[in-house]
This record gives structure tokens, C-alpha cells and sequence, in this order.
């Protein structure tokens, strides 16, 4: 599979670094793009075009991070800020507006009330995406194996 544009959506967790190296590594085989994503929720009471100072350079932060570590691939990826009312969507839309050919998004294992949970936005992403979708799920030893 040729993947010539990567959406990589970041939040700001250890599986960012891994679903960015690995994009990284796709991508290099085809000379393809990557772009990480990085989604400010807004409240609906707020205006969509509203500064919220702290998100954005806690998501500077995170688009920088994510710079260094394709920095570390020896791999160039542009970075964007979106701000939008849900995250799930607002990734769809990126995606169907960019042409995206594949949607990479690192996921950490969560339990919900004792289940595993993969949260809104995964679900909301896997059924919508106008492109193929891999979820790199991060690894987590249990303790004492």
C-alpha cells in the first residue's frame, strides 16, 4: 500500500511518538507527507475563532514534540492546529478536505468501568474516515510479567 499523505492526530500522550515514527516510516518508502494534527475542543459557548491561550501553547507544545521526534526519523512533517466543537469530526473533515490517504492514529489502552475503551473519537474516526485508518495501540507491560 502507497500512503502519499498521512494524517497523524496527536493529543499529547506517549502513543504520539509511536504512531509518528511509524508514519514516518511509511511514509519514507513513498517520499509521501505527513502531517500531525493537533485538535483545541472548544465549548459551545465560546466562538470558533476563540484564543484560548493555555490549549494553544500546550498545543504548540505538542506539534513541537512531535516535530523533534520526526526530527529523530530524519523525516520532514508539516504540523497544523485546528480548533473545532468535537475532535472526531473535526479530524474527518481534515482528512476529506486534504486527501488524505490514511488516518494514523496512536492509541493508549484505557479502561472505562473495568472495560477496554477506546473513548469517541476512535470510534467516531473508524466509522467515518473518508481513507484507511491504522491504530498503533501503545504498548503497556503489566507489572509483575
Amino acid at each position: 500500500m502507497d500512503f502519499n499523505k498521512i494524517m497523524v492526530p496527536v493529543a499529547g500522550s506517549d502513543a504520539d511518538d509511536e504512531a509518528i515514527r511509524l508514519a514516518c516510516r511509511l511514509a519514507r518508502k513513498t517520499k509521501g507527507k505527513i502531517r500531525a494534527v493537533y485538535v483545541i475542543m472548544l465549548r459551545r459557548s465560546l466562538p470558533l475563532d476563540a484564543e484560548i491561550e493555555s490549549e494553544v501553547s500546550r498545543a504548540e507544545e505538542i506539534l513541537a514534540h512531535a516535530q523533534g521526534i520526526a526530527d529523530d526519523e530524519d523525516y520532514e512533517i508539516e504540523t497544523d492546529l485546528l480548533q473545532a466543537r468535537d475532535v472526531g469530526p473535526a479530524i474527518v473533515d481534515e482528512a476529506a478536505e486534504h486527501d488524505f490517504g490514511l488516518i494514523l492514529m496512536g492509541i493508549k489502552p484505557k479502561r472505562t468501568f473495568g472495560q477496554f475503551s477506546l473513548g469517541n473519537v476512535v470510534p467516531y474516526v473508524l466509522a467515518n474516515a473518508p481513507c484507511r485508518v491504522i491504530l498503533n495501540q501503545q504498548y503497556m507491560e503489566q507489572a509483575g510479567k
